[in-house]
């Protein structure tokens, strides 16, 4: 009989209490919950893991010490488990090589259709800068004969071997050769020559003029002069086959002398209407893949390797296959264009970045004589020529113009960075190196050869490009999910390219298909993957799962809606769907509501926090769930709870906002945007629509730049205005706050350091004379040097998994016994680092500092997490929240501006309820908070929203609407305000 269920007995890993659940298979199961509950330890620690662990198992010892081991989670039984495969949250590949098209194998899919069916062109440059283009094929002689006789009959053809084309010199040494082996006659720059005539003669070459020896010749070899004619057929195949002897020969003759070139002039039969007749004409033909007019451009047999950007046959060889290179930007090197030149705007020549280098001193000095320039000039105010002069050097129309040399400070910058031999110099310079697109590719990552091989066919109109008939691969890759996904479905090839292309398009339709069914179509194909949010990471991942066709496993998921707008949400519920369909369970830890209505069955895990959580409250169907009336979940759900929008909202500085000119930066379309001042701000809009790149990548990069002269360079845009009216940037991203276990909430946010000076004050650490440094675990002294501090020990297993053991000297308590000799209320240094927030805000209750930064942990939801939890474990948006709280622990002074990602990754209804009343805590204190973020609940609590779209992509980057959450619902062209309206009050709506 055939298991319906997951049966999980007695689990106990992290905060689950014994949970006994039965989970049906082969259905969409939505495990949701309050922050810290016990979610994610029953999807991934529990589920999943042992899944894994039971999978490698199966394998032989020899296999396993292949692979990482997991440990067995702390549940007594799981039956009815499948194969599991997660699908997790972390963020995506930060190699520079990775793209979109890599991850989603369809590039490899490219790669193999350009090297089948793509036609090379020729790719030589001449003098005015036009591309030769003709089409490189390699010919047999067998086929060059047949298009030769394809000739009408009377033809006059010389069959000729080109040996030299367009080279300088005498070449007495050519036409010795050509006498040597028997030639009578050669064709010199166009005119046919008798070789005997020139032997005979003194210079032994026509060229005898010494003006004629520095130009350029081309000399051909006649092997045969030819008539087409009529001669009777042979073999009865219609052809005369004397005369296809006789051509045969001398073409395989001249493929030999030339290299495999073969010219064959011909002069067309005069007769009624031919008005060639009597003209010659010349057709090069080559048995290789060579241009027969540029022999040089050549190239081997077509690969996919070719194409491959990681691979030295494809990449190009200036950049590497990266696309850009790292070069002086001027913008780094002057980040502050009101200094002038004697103030040091040259920053990257003053001395530890303060006072001008007296070297350069003297060296700006001259140049200002030299290119008449005061020196008290601010560096904005030079014109054009003198900036470029000083940045990049003088020309020799400049050095004749004022008769003076200047090296320049970018070309002075590299050749010392180059030459340098002093690690500290390349670093200092290093801050001054930007990426640019690499001036040999462009950005298109591959070799000229790659680049000029296309796909030949019909797609007309799908794509600005589309209508010119042929496209390389870069063109291919430059468009987005959904533009590939059309110029695939209408690409026409001939006949027999369909044939062969046909299984290939079968596999990347598909693929584009799949990333197109999980919202993911504004992607360029070329994006790399670094740049991608773990939403969109995941979502990728998922596509792949998708396109796999497996049945019968557990997907585990870890919220795929972040990042995804709710226009959107039913495209990935589908494809969720689409997984159950097919006989696969899909198990997803979801806060999004429109995903938690979709459930098959609904899981909530509860009822707090932490060690208040790790129970199942309610399980069931959506109908089922609803109706219980001690489950928070439900009590949003069913609307019993809400979150309330603020009335009155706040009257925000309009008069003088930060504002943004100009901003044009990856697809944002040349947009002015003001950022009213003094509340909460929010920035909305499909996915793709750019917001990330205007809040992120221009509006905190410029604003740090004004306010810190920080060397990020901001994306493009004209301007930034009124930040003068703005003190502090912070930015709370979702970045780990630390890199290793040592990490911790308690250091991060700094509440440790008041911890260990208050340890230090007890009456027997003043005997001792301990110092803080005496409780801290990441230096000597106090901690245990057994462990050094972690408290636990990795054992190496070969084949089994590692072992992590407690510390057998602390018995995992970090500190050596003298240190935890000292305590404070009964509690010791490692006591206070396992209490929850929660409990250490109680201990420490009577210490204001302490209190106020355990407060602000609280405050956003964090109530569950232990002090010296490592930040490793943390979630993105746990992190985000540690970061909101340390800065909510500082004293504010108002005139603040806060950047947010995307606060409500990870949160509950109930844990945005908290979130938000944090950040109206902010706002209230004069505060500017901007907040990317697609939950309904925050937008219809903000003071001002500024909507993106209307699309994503190409068809995004402009402003739809700015205004209130009521001036958003009612305007018709929003998705956002579409899904807004029904969560404002009637009243507000009016």
């Amino acid at each position: 009989m055939a298991l319906t269920t997951i049966s999980i007995r007695n689990a106990r890993e992290h905060n689950l209490k014994g949970m006994d659940i039965d989970i049906p298979r082969d259905k969409l199961v939505v495990i949701t919950g309050l922050s810290g509950s016990g979610k994610s330890t029953l999807a991934f620690d529990t589920i999943y893991a042992e899944g894994q662990r039971k999978y490698i198992e199966s394998l032989s010892a020899y296999a396993r010490q292949f692979l990482d081991q997991l440990q067995k989670p702390d549940v007594e039984s799981i039956e009815g488990l499948p194969p599991t495969i997660a699908i997790e949250q972390r963020s995506a590949s930060h190699n520079p090589r990775s793209t979109v098209a890599t991850t989603t194998e369809i590039y490899d899919y490219l790669r193999l259709l350009f090297a089948r069916v793509g036609q090379p062109r020729c790719w030589h440059v001449d003098e005015k800068g036009k591309t030769c283009g003709q089409p490189i094929a390699s010919q047999s002689a067998t086929q060059i004969v047949d298009q030769v006789l394809s000739l009408p009959e009377g033809t006059k053809l010389m069959v000729m071997a080109p040996l030299v084309r367009g080279k300088k010199g005498h070449h007495k040494e050519v036409f010795e050769a050509m006498t040597r082996q028997g030639f009578v006659r050669a064709r010199v720059d166009g005119e046919v020559m008798d070789l005997r005539e020139i032997s005979q003669s003194k210079a032994g070459t026509p060229f005898t003029t010494k003006k004629a020896r520095y130009q350029a010749h081309t000399i051909e070899a006649v092997i045969d002069r030819i008539v087409v004619r009529e001669e009777g057929p042979a073999e009865g195949n219609g052809e005369p086959s004397g005369l296809r002897s006789r051509i045969a020969d001398s073409v395989e003759l001249a493929l030999k002398l030339a290299e495999g070139l073969v010219l064959i002039s011909s002069q067309p039969p005069s007769g009624a209407g031919n008005a060639k007749a009597g003209s010659w004409q010349d057709q090069l033909f080559s048995e290789k893949y060579a241009c027969p007019e540029h022999p040089e451009c050549s190239l081997e047999d077509l690969e996919p390797r070719l194409f491959s950007f990681n691979s030295p046959y494809g990449a190009c060889p200036s950049c590497g296959g990266l696309g850009t290179i790292l070069e002086f930007d001027p913008e780094l090197i002057v980040a502050n264009g009101e200094l002038s030149l004697a103030d040091g705007a040259i920053e990257a020549w003053r001395k530890n970045g303060k006072r001008m280098n007296i070297y350069y001193n003297r060296v700006i000095r001259q140049f200002c004589r030299d290119f008449d320039v005061s020196p008290q000039t601010p560096f904005k105010k030079l014109g054009k020529a003198v900036t470029r002069i000083l940045m990049h050097g003088t020309s020799p129309r400049d050095e004749a113009k004022y008769d003076a040399h200047f090296e320049g400070v970018v070309p002075s910058l590299q050749r010392r960075f180059e030459n340098t031999d002093s690690e500290f110099v390349k670093a200092r310079l290093h801050n001054y190196l930007s990426e640019a697109p690499c001036e040999t590719c462009h950005g298109a990552r591959l070799r000229t050869e790659a680049l000029h091989v296309f796909i030949e066919g019909d797609a007309h109109g799908v794509t600005p490009w589309a209508s010119k008939g042929y496209y390389n691969i870069h063109d291919v890759t430059s468009m987005t999910i959904e533009q590939a996904g059309a110029f695939f479905d209408a690409l026409k090839l001939n006949k027999e390219h369909t044939t062969i292309a046909a299984p290939i398009l079968k596999e990347i339709r598909a693929r584009l298909g799949f990333m197109l069914s999980v919202g993911l179509g504004y992607l360029n194909l070329n994006r790399a993957t670094g740049t991608l949010s773990g939403g969109e990471g995941q979502r990728i991942r998922l596509a792949t799962q998708v396109g796999s066709g497996l049945v019968g496993c557990c997907y585990v998921l870890d919220e795929p809606t972040i990042g995804l707008h709710q226009r959107d949400n039913d495209r990935l519920i589908a494809t969720l769907r689409h997984l159950t369909d097919i006989g696969n369970t899909v198990i997803v830890v979801e806060h999004d509501e429109d995903t938690i209505r979709a459930a098959d069955h609904l899981i909530d895990i509860g009822p707090g926090p932490g060690r208040h959580g790790g129970e199942v409250v309610a399980q069931g169907t959506l109908a089922q769930v609803m109706k219980h009336r001690t489950s928070l979940t439900a009590a949003y759900l069913s609307g019993r709870t809400e979150i309330v929008v603020p009335e009155p909202r706040r009257e925000l500085n309009h008069d003088n906002p930060l504002s943004i000119k100009g901003a044009r930066e990856n697809n944002l379309k040349n947009v002015d945007i003001d950022f009213p001042l003094g509340g909460l701000v929010l920035v909305t809009g499909v996915s793709g629509s750019g917001k990330s790149t205007l809040v992120n990548q221009i509006l905190f990069r410029a604003a740090r730049r004004a306010l810190l002269a920080s060397r990020d360079k901001p994306g493009a845009h004209d301007k930034l205005d009124g930040i003068e009216n703005i003190e502090r940037i912070i930015d709370v991203d979702q970045s780990p706050i630390g890199r290793t276990p040592r990490s911790n909430p308690a250091t991060y946010t700094g509440v440790f350091d008041l911890i260990r000076d208050l340890f230090t004050k007890t009456k027997e650490s003043k005997i001792r004379g301990y110092k803080p440094g005496r409780f801290s675990f990441n230096v000597k002294g106090g901690r245990c040097e057994s462990c050094q501090g972690q408290g636990t020990k990795k054992i190496e297993m070969h084949f089994l998994p590692d072992v992590y053991v407690e510390c057998e000297v602390c018995k995992g308590k970090r500190y050596n016994r003298e240190t935890l000799e000292i305590t404070y209320r009964g509690k010791n240094i490692s006591d206070v680092l396992d209490m929850t927030v929660e409990d250490a805000l109680a201990f420490f209750e009577n210490f204001p500092d302490v209190k106020r930064l355990l407060t602000a942990l609280n405050d956003v939801g964090l109530s569950y997490v232990q002090l010296g939890q490592a930040s490793t474990t943390l979630s993105g948006g746990e992190a985000q929240r540690v970061k909101l709280a340390t800065e909510l622990g500082k004293r504010s002074t108002g005139h603040t501006l806060y950047i947010l990602d995307e606060p409500t990754t990870g949160l509950h209804f109930a844990d945005v309820e908290k979130l938000l009343t944090v950040l109206h805590r902010l706002a209230d204190a004069g505060n500017t908070i901007v907040v990317i973020e697609h939950n309904i609940d925050v937008i219809k609590c903000a003071d001002w929203v500024i909507d993106l779209g209307p699309e994503g992509g190409d068809r995004g980057g402009e402003i739809v609407v700015a205004g209130t959450p009521e001036q958003l619902a009612d305007h018709e062209a929003s998705y956002t305000g579409a899904f807004l309206r029904k969560y404002l009050p009637q009243s507000a709506k009016v």
